[in-house]
């Protein structure tokens, strides 16, 4: 049961982290830079899109929303644990 709660713990720390990064990237200097180093022209057109951009965002808070919700069955499954279930 400990192996399965770090795991989970470890899973909702990426989550959090790949979310926070594929939701500010987009809009970062970064991402303009890391585009220029494309080799075809119009992948690096498509690649600057904001619709592109918004959607790599979303895909962040998709992450975001999944890690908080297993971290609240975490931390509910955790506190739960030692009580009785209702007669």
């Amino acid at each position: 049961m400990r192996v399965q709660a770090l795991i989970r713990f470890l899973f909702v720390q990426y989550c959090i982290a790949a979310g926070v990064l594929l939701l500010i990237a987009p809009w970062n200097m970064l991402w303009e830079r890391l585009l220029l180093q494309l080799p075809v022209g119009s992948l690096w057109d498509l690649a600057s899109h904001s619709w592109l951009r918004g959607a790599v965002s979303g895909f962040g808070l998709v992450h975001l929303v999944w890690a908080f919700h297993d971290l609240e069955t975490l931390l509910g499954t955790r506190k739960g644990h030692g009580e009785s279930p209702p007669a």
